[in-house]
């Protein structure tokens, strides 16, 4: 099985259609302009399709990465890392559970960058500054979830991931028999074929041999659930997708096209230099960029994410968005302290 192959297994989920309203053909700007009312006419339906039963949040682990690509260059720090904590969402509707965001950690370290950065650190540096919290199974064990009752898994998009523990290959079972990975095709397409520019951040050797029935192919916006949708939003990779719940708490919606929620609001940022650079330039998001592919388009998908959200229950100034790899206050990276956390997801229908 090859990777190109993998592009043609049948998708899942009901297709939304809110976003066609949005002409991708058009310049950047005029889509800009198009993306409210399509996110509105997006929301009046998503909210008639009901909630989930449960979604509950569990950190992987805490880990650097560099200021200059989480914050933009816009933070003005002495530390040329900051703090992220990657996090895992289970989400439960009747006969279903998917698992968003299940990276596997220690297969992850083998990405060029990660492998990398890991040979330049001394194992003590590495012992202080990064957290690991709990892997995919021992979260799924302490929530009374086997294996076998997991029927999806997704990602914002690959960068890092090797995905062959969970779905398994043709020679090594898969944890996770009856699950399947809901990837944007156009993900799996540049994965066949990478640029220079992405080639640090993906193992692509690792999709070389996974289990076609496995995967769920799919193009654009899709319902998987009640409440569960998984929208694209291109611009970080090509085919970088989005989570969005709604809960008891309103409408979230879950990617790492930002590390911080405070990214969506520069505005409302106290991490030196972030609000004026958002001024200076005229930008209304600050962008998680390791991977410039398509800043233009991670900057409107950004405005779609914001615009079918509903604020914070916590702090109105910001949205309900949970970035998947978020930043983590961290003594030993000054400078770079959110101004607020997410942190979690949680909701249970009454």
């Amino acid at each position: 099985m090859t990777v190109t192959e993998l592009r043609d297994a049948p998708g899942v989920g009901t297709r939304i259609d809110a976003f066609d309203a949005v002409d991708r053909a058009a310049p950047y700007g005029v889509q800009l302009r198009q993306i409210p009312a399509a996110a509105a006419a997006f929301r009046a339906d998503f909210l008639t399709t009901g909630k989930p039963a449960e979604v509950v949040t569990k950190d992987l682990v805490t880990l650097p990465y560099p200021t200059r690509f989480g914050l933009w260059r816009a933070a003005l720090t002495p530390s040329p890392y900051l703090s992220i904590t990657n996090r895992m969402l289970v989400i439960r509707w009747p006969g279903n559970v998917l698992v968003f965001e299940p990276s596997d950690h220690e297969r992850g370290e083998y990405t060029p960058y990660f492998a990398r950065l890991n040979a330049q650190t001394p194992g003590f540096v590495q012992d202080r500054i990064v957290t690991r919290h709990g892997t995919v199974l021992e979260n799924l064990a302490a929530l009374g979830i086997a294996p076998e009752e997991v029927t999806y898994l997704a990602f914002d998009h690959l960068h890092t991931q090797d995905v062959r523990r969970w779905i398994g290959t043709s020679t090594e079972p898969g944890a996770f028999p009856n699950a399947k990975l809901v990837v944007q095709r156009d993900e799996l397409d540049a994965i066949a074929d990478l640029h220079p520019l992405q080639l640090p951040w993906y193992q692509p050797e690792t999709y070389a041999d996974l289990r076609l029935e496995a995967v769920a192919a799919i193009d654009g916006d899709v319902l998987l659930g009640p409440g569960v949708a998984l929208l694209a939003t291109p611009g970080h990779t090509f085919g970088n997708q989005s989570l969005v719940l709604s809960t008891n708490d309103g409408v979230w919606a879950v990617s790492e096209n930002v590390i911080a929620v405070e990214a969506m609001v520069p505005e409302h940022s106290k991490i030196p230099g972030v609000a004026k650079s958002a001024r200076t330039w005229g930008r209304e998001f600050i962008l998680n960029t390791n991977t410039p592919e398509g800043l233009a388009d991670q900057y409107n998908s950004l405005l779609k994410e914001k615009s079918i959200v509903d604020q914070s229950q916590r702090n109105a100034d910001f949205p309900q968005f949970l970035p998947s790899s978020e930043l983590t206050p961290s003594p030993y990276f000054p400078g770079t302290k959110p101004t607020f956390v997410s942190g979690s997801i949680t909701h249970r229908s009454v």
